[in-house]
């Protein structure tokens, strides 16, 4: 029986994660408090807990992400699970098999878990729901659909925030760069605005800023120097190459001049402001080596943190456990 959270099981527990909209703020917390016990398992001299021992984790990435299978990957073996990695290219989905047959197969194997990253929006919900009717106690994590959600990214970046702010209550946070197409920026909206974040700023050219984006909760900015006045987070996004050739933006160069972090830039925010940034990096177009490198960035404790928080979310739906009540 399907509940009106598709991600949420009838007793209010974690079914799936498929993007942090709807996720109630009890339970992002849940999330955040086990992930913050599983930082420590990378400093051990045996690196495994035993929660996930015997599950079979199927990582389905129909869409290349070296960072994220890998941390993924790393975080299920930690776990104890037995991971597949599989090469979709390679596989029967480019010789016309249906997604849902692909499944229904691997299915069949006997697999406890999907992590699906796929180039299209709502992929991992379709999947999701098939499994809901056919073999209900598989559970499925969305790696990254399309311009929709990443959820663990957004996860991962409220840890991180947590980690170095402490409280959310009473942050200016600014989001810098490509709206738009970013699947990392609602995930992170969705969350901050969840977990009663009071100032949540969006930055970039009006051509990649949504049309109504005030409805998230979130102010629209396209001064960066007058946006990022004050803040106290700020998260650079990633420009994907085909955008720097699109007619969306003039240049990589103009791009960098009017909105990529720099120190002059950086300094309008507050003294002991933190840089994020989802990587990888296009150097000198969202952000200058001497930022990305200095002391207010975080964005390998983002990589690290981000091991934690999949553990995390890995070990709730393996376990049926994370009460949102």
């Amino acid at each position: 029986m399907l509940t009106a959270n598709p991600q949420l099981t009838p007793d209010k527990k974690l079914r799936h994660l498929l993007t942090t909209e709807g996720l109630p703020k009890s339970l992002i917390e849940n999330i955040l408090d086990t992930a913050a016990q599983f930082v420590s398992v990378g400093d051990r001299d045996v690196k495994k807990v035993p929660l996930l021992r015997g599950k079979s984790v199927f990582n389905l990435f129909f869409e290349n992400s070296t960072r994220t299978r890998t941390t993924f990957e790393i975080a299920a073996k930690r776990l104890s699970a037995d991971v597949i990695n599989l090469n979709i290219n390679a596989s029967s989905t480019s010789k016309g098999e249906s997604l849902v047959d692909t499944i229904d197969n691997l299915i069949a194997m006997d697999a406890d878990m999907f992590v699906v990253r796929h180039a299209q929006s709502g992929a991992a919900h379709l999947i999701a729901k098939h499994v809901n009717a056919v073999r209900p106690n598989v559970a499925v994590i969305n790696a990254g659909d399309g311009r929709h959600a990443h959820p663990t990214q957004g996860l991962l970046d409220m840890y991180t925030i947590r980690h170095y702010k402490k409280s959310f209550h009473n942050l200016s946070v600014a989001i810098v760069g490509d709206i738009l197409h970013s699947r990392v920026a609602r995930s992170g909206i969705h969350a901050l605005t969840t977990l009663g974040c009071p100032d949540v700023r969006v930055i970039g050219p009006k051509t990649l800023i949504p049309t109504e984006c005030e409805r998230m909760g979130v102010s629209v900015h396209h001064d960066m120097l007058r946006g990022i006045e004050g803040c106290d987070v700020v998260m650079m996004l990633r420009l994907q190459n085909e955008r720097m050739e699109g007619p969306l933006l003039p240049s990589a160069q103009e791009f960098f001049k009017s909105y990529g972090l720099t120190a002059e830039k950086l300094a309008r925010a507050k003294a002991d402001a933190i840089v994020m940034h989802p990587g990888p990096m296009n150097r000198g177009v969202e952000i200058e080596s001497t930022i990305a490198d200095g002391r207010q960035a975080v964005i390998l404790p983002q990589v690290t943190f981000g091991i934690a928080v999949r553990m995390a979310v890995m070990s709730m739906v393996g376990a049926g456990r994370g009460d949102a009540a």
